[in-house]
């Protein structure tokens, strides 16, 4: 099932530093080729195209991004304002800098296309030992990409780091994005009927299946929402004190409900990964801090507690 809503601003703006180059240079390209080149759909192609023909410098009468689809085909102009020389103070050199190298990890970049060379050449003249940008790129990245262009169903082990266990299930891949340094895969799981995103670093074994599964629209994980929507996740909630709700703000929510009552207690549902993370969690809330469900953590704050000071003694005995 597709999710609501459009892709984040963000996702999209990075995909065009690297699709507007390579479609520049070409001049036409066939709509199904260029959607397939960078693992998205000919929708989310023309959406992302139709954002970027409406970009310009003022007073946007001739200085607009040439670009337009006609029967199938995509065509695009190079714009004027850029055979002129570009002119950018060296904090807009880097920030450029950044953003580029950042969108070169993305599918379908070529390194030593339009943009790589634009970016060597922009290093060069700020002096190459200002901006570093790396992105872990996991071993099976491009063989997911390639499956996202085919549509081919694969076998993957995907290991929990929750439940520490790895389970077998075949999905078929429909998106890859990269997240707070991360790689991901959205992707049609067939064991639960669903879709779902799996970390391709905890992915430790893929295998072809030889099934090819219907290409369909979809929309990008959003991601303010698609971590909480993992229904594979535990759930807790918490009841903390309104000073302390800023403590658990930066993290993802189902609910806050502020306190109203005399001990100004606020109640909080979320995601959480693992016991271990809850663990933490509650010590640095404090006593204050109660788990209403589920109850088998209901001591887990004061459990946790009392084994800190527990071994901090056995520190001070020893010493």
């Amino acid at each position: 099932m597709a999710r609501p809503g459009p892709r984040p601003a963000h996702v999209r703006l990075r995909r065009l530093l690297v699709m507007l180059p390579w479609l520049m240079q070409r001049g036409e390209v066939p709509l199904a080729e260029m959607a397939a080149h960078f693992a998205l759909t000919e929708g989310e192609v023309v959406a992302d195209l139709e954002l970027a023909a409406m970009c310009g410098l003022p007073p946007f009468m001739d200085e607009l991004i040439d670009v337009f689809i006609d029967e199938g085909t995509v065509f695009a102009g190079v714009p004027r304002v850029f055979t002129r020389p570009l002119r950018l103070t060296a904090p807009e050199g880097f920030a450029l800098l950044a953003a580029g190298r950042a969108a070169m990890a993305l599918p379908g970049a070529e390194p030593h296309g339009p943009l790589g060379r634009a970016l060597d050449k922009l290093a060069m003249t700020l002096g190459d030992d200002g901006v570093v940008v790396e992105l872990e790129r996991p071993a099976l990245v491009d063989d997911v990409v390639a499956a996202v262009a085919s549509c081919e169903r694969l076998s993957i082990i995907y290991w929990t780091p929750a439940r520490d266990e790895s389970t077998e299930r075949q999905v078929t891949p429909r998106a890859v994005f990269t997240d707070g340094g991360h790689w991901y895969l959205q992707a049609d799981d067939h064991r639960c009927g669903d879709e779902r995103c799996f970390r391709l670093d905890r992915v430790l074994g893929i295998s072809r299946t030889g099934i090819t599964d219907a290409r369909r629209e979809v929309t990008l994980a959003n991601p303010q929402r698609w971590f909480t929507d993992d229904p594979e996740l535990d759930r807790v909630t918490l009841r903390i004190p309104n000073e302390l709700v800023w403590m658990v703000e930066r993290y993802p929510l189902d609910s806050l409900t502020p306190g109203t009552d005399a001990d100004a207690m606020s109640t909080v549902v979320m995601p959480i990964t693992s016991e271990q993370w809850l663990r933490r969690l509650l010590l640095r809330l404090g006593q204050r801090a109660v788990v209403d469900a589920p109850t088998k953590w209901s001591a887990l704050g004061a459990d946790t507690a009392s084994a800190v000071l527990a071994r901090y003694d056995v520190v001070n005995s020893a010493n």
